[in-house]
């Protein structure tokens, strides 16, 4: 039997008196699909930067493939080496909300430069991967071009070849959509699709329910600070059991034709 790729357990975080979310014990096998749905402030994208360790988790423990990452303090707070950190980030890709990219860089220059920093990857050998990772979401033929010229939609392809460069067991994304224009969004949507169908590991914050369905093997609704419901897209959109997640879909629902 496969082992998890990604194990959290006891997770939470807060911060000062203000907790965000705790108690969260959640296995990630290699190929899960998992979508994370909630309300805004229910801690959706602090959890996938505490994965990251973007941000610093409060409590728990997080392993990769079987290892464990980070230690308990004296005040129980969780602690990281920047060895760790490093090496956990080159395995768990993140894409953000707002791309992110160097405006001074060149497209291709934005997805080589970790290679070349973070893993000494010769340049020529950095460029060449990162135009065959720009093939793959469509954007080869503005690997020359700086990020001022992109469209927003564009502009977030990069960003995810970045992430595909590092060759990542896992890939985080925190709302990829939300900053786009309507019109861009399918672009960004079609890339992650085709990504699921190379089986590939990933964790998809979202307010596409619509495409959660069709994208997610397993959906977790967040409410209450920590997981709130969970299951398959028929059981948590179609037969939601919980009343905040009724609430939640049926909100979502209202102005649909």
């Amino acid at each position: 039997m496969n082992a998890p790729v990604l194990r959290l357990s006891g997770f939470g975080k807060h911060f000062g008196s203000l907790r965000v979310f705790s108690d969260i014990d959640l296995d990630v096998m290699p190929g899960d699909r998992i979508a994370i749905l909630g309300a805004s402030g229910s801690g959706k994208s602090t959890l996938l930067r505490c994965i990251n360790v973007l941000e610093t988790p409060s409590e728990g423990s997080l392993e990769l493939d079987g290892d464990v990452v980070g230690q308990p303090s004296r005040s129980g707070d969780m602690r990281f080496s920047e060895r760790e950190l490093c090496a956990l980030r080159q395995r768990v890709g993140m894409v953000f909300q707002q791309f992110n990219l160097f405006p001074h860089m060149t497209v291709a220059g934005n997805v080589a430069e970790g290679l070349k920093t973070v893993r000494g990857v010769p340049a020529q050998k950095a460029q060449e991967r990162a135009v065959t990772e720009l093939q793959r979401v469509g954007l080869a033929d503005k690997a020359d071009t700086f990020p001022s010229r992109l469209s927003g939609g564009q502009k977030q392809r990069v960003a995810i070849a970045r992430a595909l460069a590092m060759d990542p067991e896992i890939l985080l994304f925190d709302e990829p959509t939300s900053a786009l224009d309507p019109a861009l969004v399918g672009e960004v949507l079609g890339v992650i699709e085709q990504l699921a169908t190379e089986g590939r590991t990933m964790l998809l914050v979202t307010h596409e329910i619509g495409f959660a369905y069709h994208f997610a093997t397993r959906i977790l609704f967040l409410a209450e600070g920590g997981i709130y419901e969970s299951g398959t897209p028929d059981d948590v959109l179609k037969n939601p059991k919980r009343p905040l997640t009724q609430q939640f879909l049926a909100e979502h629902r209202r102005f649909q034709f």
